[in-house]
C-alpha cells in the first residue's frame, strides 16, 4: 500500500466553494484535485494499492484530512471536477479525530499533519533530497506540499523524516506523484 499525503495550505474546510473557481474560491482546491488523480488514476483502471491523503488547512475550519482509498472509492472520474464534487460532497459531514466513511471510499476527519505523521513514516518530496533512483529503499508513505513550502512549524514536524527528489527541478505535486509511482512501478515489476 502507497500513500501521497499533500498539505493544502490554503484550501477551504468547508464546502462553499465554487467547482467552477477552484483555485480561487477554493483556495487552491484544483492542485488537491490534481494530486488525487495523479495518485489514483492509471490509464483505464484506479490504483487500487494507493491511497491520498489531502490535509485542508484552510478557513472556516481547519485542518481536516479527507482520504481517498483507491481500493474503495466510487464515481471519481479522472479530472479535476471530478474529485471536487466528492470532497465537496464529504467536507462537511461531522467529524472527530478518526476518519469517517463520508462517500463510498471516500473519508474525513478532524486533524491535520500532526496527527498523520504520527501514524505514518513518511518520506518528504523535495527536490533537495536524495534521487529516488538511486535510493535502495524508501517508505511507502510520501509527503509533499502544495503550490506553497512547508511553513516553519511544518518544516519542524519533518526534520527528521528522509526526504527524496524525483529531479533537480522544482516541479508541480501531481507532476512529483506521477514520478513516483512510475519509480514504484519500475521497481515492482524490475522494468528496464
Amino acid at each position: 500500500m502507497t500513500l501521497f499525503a499533500v498539505v493544502g495550505h490554503t484550501a477551504r474546510t468547508d464546502g462553499s466553494f465554487s467547482i467552477n473557481d477552484l483555485p480561487g474560491s477554493g483556495g487552491r482546491m484544483d492542485v488537491l484535485c490534481r494530486c488525487v488523480n495523479a495518485s489514483l488514476f492509471l490509464s483505464h483502471e484506479l490504483r487500487r494499492d494507493v491511497d491520498c491523503c489531502l490535509i485542508l488547512c484552510g478557513e472556516p475550519a481547519g485542518p481536516k484530512t479527507i482520504r481517498f482509498s483507491g481500493s474503495s472509492v466510487r464515481s471519481l472520474s479522472p479530472d479535476e471536477r471530478s474529485a471536487a464534487a466528492l470532497i465537496k460532497k464529504v467536507i462537511d459531514t461531522p467529524c472527530g479525530s478518526t476518519f469517517r466513511e463520508a462517500a463510498p471510499g471516500v473519508f474525513i476527519r478532524k486533524g491535520g499533519l500532526e496527527q498523520i505523521i504520527a501514524e505514518h513514516a513518511f518520506a518528504v518530496l523535495d527536490e533537495n533530497g536524495t534521487d529516488i533512483r538511486t535510493a535502495a529503499d524508501f517508505p511507502a508513505a510520501f509527503l509533499l506540499s502544495d503550490h506553497l513550502n512547508f511553513t516553519e512549524q511544518e518544516e519542524g514536524l519533518i526534520r527528521d523524516s528522509p526526504r527524496f527528489s524525483v529531479g533537480p527541478r522544482c516541479l508541480h505535486a501531481d507532476h512529483t506523484i506521477t514520478l513516483v509511482n512510475n519509480e514504484l512501478d519500475r521497481r515492482a515489476c524490475a522494468w528496464r
